[in-house]
């Protein structure tokens, strides 16, 4: 139980505190707008120095591919269209459970406008416990319960593939024509297919995987990778949508415009000095802090090429993204390149990505119904178990139980 009167006192000088930082944030702002405007002027001198030094930089700065000062506004979405989006939640394997294993339930959403179809609400669930689902991971000293997130990730990839797939042959298909119909016309025998976009929820960027071995990151990124195909053969643009995005990799290209050397190579100058660099005048701001002073409601950023190392292996699947002011907030939007080098695939993807954020008041109604597909809630989980139990019980097995410690926590009478 959380003691609020000994809480309280601790809580004392936090106004003053965010007050402080607040300033703070304001004068890094107008400096980073100041920058941004300065930069502007020299911007393909920087980025021939973000792409000849990269190796040498502190930091992951991402390439610009448009004017820094790019304001774009995003048109309005088609009254026909179709939006897919999966997402997934499971339950992590604990040794004082009955059994050791997990689960990992992707929600999936398909959601029609315009056209009169119902939309597909469900989960996909799957149960892992055979030792190399288990074990398998620990050859590569990842635990288990990590192993398990990053499956997952794997999966909501791999079923958003299959819905998108799923989806595309359903508009190939032939409609059925009446059988007093003499000659059918073309929209007789064929299927309109309209705009449609596929949505994750967080970053196409897999940073997770960088520190891998090169056996378990293929595991994982892959399939992932094969998803993305799969889509591109049907001309289905993906995107990642970003709330509250963390990162710094538009400001950090900035930091190339603050250097005091002729060379920005990091680490001749500035070994050790992550923290201390001259060039570290913006942090800890982020992109969406600098954004959100740019670009109007309905306006999108200049698109820009991420640097992150794991890229390295995407091959042509590397990722591009653009801030993107949605009214409640500027959201980061990413997207593979063979969507942003496709202006009207891209162009669409943004007139959706914003139509599904005003449809769901501030964050896209397809991945908020993905989530509360997933989401194992306690009664689900007790049900779980409850079942496995059954199925143990019926095997033969005996001693079917929690262990005594999770026993004693569940019944509590403190």
């Amino acid at each position: 139980m959380l003691d609020l009167t000994k809480l309280a006192r601790q809580m004392q000088g936090i106004s003053h505190h965010l007050t402080q930082e607040a300033e703070a944030t304001r004068q890094r702002l107008d400096l980073a707008r100041q920058f941004l405007e300065q930069a502007r002027s020299h911007q393909a001198e920087l980025v021939t120095q973000q792409q000849t030094w990269r190796d040498r930089l502190g930091f992951t700065a991402a390439e610009p591919l448009e004017p820094l000062d790019t304001r774009v506004a995003i048109a309005a979405a088609p009254a026909v269209h179709t939006v897919i989006a999966t997402d997934g939640s499971q339950i992590s394997p604990s040794h004082h459970e009955i059994a050791y294993c997990y689960l990992v339930n992707v929600g999936r959403v398909v959601l029609h406008y315009g056209q009169s179809r119902y939309p597909l609400l469900d989960s996909l669930p799957e149960v892992f416990y055979r030792p190399e689902d288990l074990y398998a991971s620990r050859q590569w000293g990842i635990r288990t319960e990590e192993w398990m997130g990053y499956r997952r990730t794997a999966s909501e990839t791999t079923v958003l593939a299959e819905l998108a797939c799923a989806l595309a042959a359903e508009a190939r298909s032939p409609l059925p024509v009446p059988s007093s119909a003499a000659q059918p016309s073309p929209s007789q025998t064929a299927r309109m297919s309209p705009p449609s976009m596929a949505m994750v929820d967080g970053s196409l960027i897999h940073w997770f995987l960088e520190p891998l071995p090169a056996a378990a990151r293929d595991c994982i990124l892959l399939p992932i990778l094969d998803a993305w195909e799969q889509m591109r053969s049907i001309n289905m643009p993906i995107v990642g949508y970003l709330s509250a995005a963390r990162s710094g990799e538009a400001l950090n290209f900035l930091r190339l415009h603050t250097c005091p050397y002729a060379e920005p190579d990091c680490q001749t100058h500035c070994s050790g000095q992550t923290d201390q660099a001259p060039c570290q005048v913006f942090a800890p701001l982020r992109d969406t802090a600098l954004w959100s002073l740019l670009l109007e409601p309905g306006q999108r950023s200049c698109l820009w090429r991420s640097s992150a190392k794991i890229q390295e292996f995407y091959g042509e699947q590397a990722i591009y993204f653009c801030y993107v002011h949605v009214g409640s907030e500027i959201a980061r939007v990413e997207c593979p390149a063979w969507v942003a080098e496709d202006a009207r695939l891209f162009d669409m993807a943004l007139s959706l990505t914003m139509a599904q954020v005003q449809k769901g008041y501030g964050y896209p109604v397809a991945l908020a119904e993905a989530h509360n597909q997933a989401v194992v809630r306690g009664g689900d989980r007790a049900r779980f178990f409850a079942m496995l139990e059954q199925q143990m019980i019926r095997a033969g097995l005996k001693n079917v139980g929690t262990s005594y410690k999770e026993t004693r926590k569940r019944g509590s009478i403190a």
